[in-house]
């Protein structure tokens, strides 16, 4: 199962800590556009069906079923850069790169 570091955490529990958002609010991946491998992510009010969820200290992440499978073993990271932009990323597990 997909793991958060505490930096992720602290990112998803501020994006989605905003009182007019849904309680469930979190954070949705799913598949590129296309075909493509580049992951899409964002804001979601609540999983949809199939999602696998993975929540850690109130932060939640929605996996559609494919990408959580191609996650699996691996981490999600998040950033904040000076700007007070956001960069996510996804730190290869022990199960070797994604084929």
């Amino acid at each position: 199962m997909l793991t958060l570091t505490d930096g992720a955490v602290q990112v998803i529990r501020t994006v989605t800590a905003n009182p007019e958002l849904p309680p469930e609010t979190g954070i949705r991946i799913e598949s590129g556009l296309d075909g493509s491998d580049a992951l899409r992510l964002s804001v979601a009010p609540a999983p949809e069906a199939g999602d696998q969820i993975v929540e850690e200290e109130g932060a939640k992440v929605y996996l559609e079923p494919t990408v959580a499978e191609m996650l699996d073993d691996k981490t999600l990271d998040a950033q904040v850069d000076p700007q007070g932009d956001v960069a996510f990323t996804i730190a290869e597990g022990t199960g070797g790169a994604p084929t």
